[in-house]
This record gives C-alpha cells, structure tokens and sequence, in this order.
C-alpha cells in the first residue's frame, strides 16, 4: 500500500497538452452516471488539484508488474455497499489482489469501502465523476473536472492513500487526458479482457468470456458497481481458481 501524498492546494494550473497519436481500446460495457452540469465539487469548473511528486508514463498500460504468466484483475464502477464487500471477500479467500477503478461520488459517498479497499492491499484507480463514455469528445476543462475532481474524492475518502491510476470511461481516453492523468501520477489503465460482465447474461457466459479470452493480454475487466453484480461475484468464485490451475499468478499493472 502506497503512503499517504501531501494535498497542496493549487487552482487553475491545468494547462492544454497537444499530442499526437490517439490511443483505441476495444469496446467495453458501459452505464452511465447522472453527468456533471459542468461545475467543479468545488464550485469551480475543471478546478486543479495537486500535482503528482513524480509524473509517470503517459501511455495506457496493460502489462503486469508480475513477471512470468500473470493477470491483473481489475474492477470497476464502484464502491458499492452490497458488492464490493462482496467482491472484497472472494478475493481474499483466493489470495488475490486487484485494482478498484472507483468513480469519484460513489468513493465519496462510501469513504469506508475505500478505506476496506486500501487496508486489504488493493490499489485505486480513478474513473472519473460522471462514467462520461463521451468525455474524450469534451473540453480540455470539462476532463480535467471529471478526472481531478474525482481523484480527490476517492484521496480523501481514502486516508489520503494515493490514487495510482486513470481508467477512462469505455475507454475514452485522449492525449490530454493521458498526459493530465500522468502529471498527477496516475498511470493511464487499459484492459485486454472484458469480461461483459455487465451484460448480465449469466455467470457461465462471464465464465466462459474470460476462459476464451484469457490469452488476449493479462489485464481483466470486472464491475462490482452500475447494477446486481451477483454473476460477477459468482463468476470470480469460479474463474480465481481456475486461473490459478492454468500457471497464472496475480499482479499489478505497471507504473
């Protein structure tokens, strides 16, 4: 667990980054949050937090600090008071470690999951204030707002505890968000395998994504926020294990 970062209250130093090269993901499941009417959770708009001690890689990372055969598993959308205790239970039965992409009011809303979060060994990361799936169409101000906004809300519901990466909403990331994400040391967070959980279709289906898909790269998408997760918990009871039989272990993506 990383140490606690000093908060300095600095305003309106965001400042417009031009960078070549827009990075795709492949498509994800995504719901949608009430969006912001564009004002910041201080009143103002797009308003800046600290910055980072030490800027990190601006470039989305899927690989796993682990080496040999390993996954990251990574879940997102919440906290939420009746499926991460959930989801948070299953993994330490299974040993496992995980990254918790949370969205800024849910972690605001539920400071003592993230703290559960935190003091069970998992990182967080950030997933914006509103789920926006079309942010990366939006102002440079309005992504600073969704991205900083929400980075302090899960801090100070944390302890304090830092915020290690940036999870675009379905994958909207752009140069700027990335390069913005990094100044605050936040390492952009891609995914290899989605494992539609979202879809509620049933946990052999999620099961089965995941079995089929497990060579595609070692980052895994999983939810435990944005509606019933019962499948997902079912699915990760089952999908842990069997992981395990097939050589891989567990780890977190790189910084």
């Amino acid at each position: 667990m990383t140490q606690p970062r000093q908060r300095k209250g600095i305003e309106g130093r965001i400042v417009g980054i031009a960078a070549a090269g827009a990075v795709l993901l492949g498509g994800a499941g995504v719901w949608a949050y009430v969006q912001s009417d564009g004002s910041g959770t201080d009143g103002k708009s797009g308003a800046a937090h600290r910055p980072a001690a030490a800027k990190v890689d601006p470039g989305i990372v899927h690989a796993s600090d682990r080496a040999g055969q390993s996954l990251n598993i990574t879940i997102d959308d919440g906290p939420d008071p009746k499926w991460t205790p959930k989801v948070l239970d299953v993994l330490k039965r299974q040993g496992v470690k995980a990254v918790f992409c949370m969205i800024g009011p849910q972690a605001k809303a539920h400071p003592e999951l993230v703290k559960q979060v935190v003091a069970a060994g998992h990182r967080l990361c950030d997933h914006t204030i509103s789920h926006d799936i079309g942010m990366g169409k939006k102002p440079d101000a309005y992504q600073s707002e969704q991205i900083l906004d929400a980075q302090k809300m899960i801090e100070d519901a944390a302890g304090g505890a830092e915020v290690e990466y940036y999870r675009a909403p379905g994958g909207a990331f752009t140069p700027y968000s990335r390069q913005l994400a990094a100044d605050h040391g936040m390492r952009p967070l891609g995914w290899n395998i989605d494992s539609k959980d979202f879809e509620r279709k049933g946990t052999a289906s999620i099961e089965n994504t995941v079995r089929n898909e497990i060579r595609k790269g070692p980052t895994v998408l999983f939810h435990d926020g944005g509606g019933d997760r019962a499948q997902t918990v079912e699915a990760l009871e089952h999908l842990l294990p069997w992981m395990k039989q097939q050589g891989y272990g567990f780890g977190f993506p790189q910084r």
